[in-house]
């Protein structure tokens, strides 16, 4: 066995290190895979309102038929000299009023989040008239996101 000691260290220096590399391989593979699921599961838990750009456009450009197919049932609106429940079709009377009397310029967003399954939005709407605190409150129901409340809040 003597002069096959060299072959045999040799054997067992390559057996090593190819066990150590695919132990290696085979703890990144594990390792990344857990990675990538537990990343799948945060995305997909996160439920991002992807209409938002639509709402914000709406607004920016004061279009109320734009906006009306987000509004819930029922909507709270609260206007600088009223504030008030309205069903979907009288909210729409009622923002498009607001939208005539007040020609908005621009809006834009100044915070938005989400909490507790509502999704908020908050900016700066400036219209010829002056400009307002705008507070956008939506809920989720079923696969879509309805706009609850939104506030107009002159900015002194």
């Amino acid at each position: 066995m003597g002069c096959f000691a060299p072959f045999l260290a040799l054997a067992f220096s390559l057996a090593y290190f190819w066990l150590s590399l695919v132990c290696k391989q085979f703890l990144m593979k594990r390792l990344t895979g857990w990675l990538l699921a537990f990343t799948a599961i945060i995305l997909v838990s996160y439920r991002s309102f992807d209409n938002m750009d639509v709402v914000v456009t709406a607004i920016r450009t004061g279009n109320v038929t734009q906006l009306s197919p987000f509004f819930d049932a029922r909507v709270d609106i609260t206007l600088p000299d009223k504030s008030d429940t309205y069903s979907k079709s009288q909210a729409e009377m009622v923002i498009g009023d607001f939208f005539t009397n007040n020609i908005v310029q621009n809006f834009k967003i100044t915070q938005q989040g989400e909490s507790g399954g509502t999704v908020f939005c908050a900016g700066m709407l400036q219209t010829r008239s002056g400009n307002y605190r705008t507070t956008l409150f939506f809920r989720h129901k079923g696969d879509k996101h309805f706009l609850q409340e939104i506030r107009f809040q002159p900015v002194e």
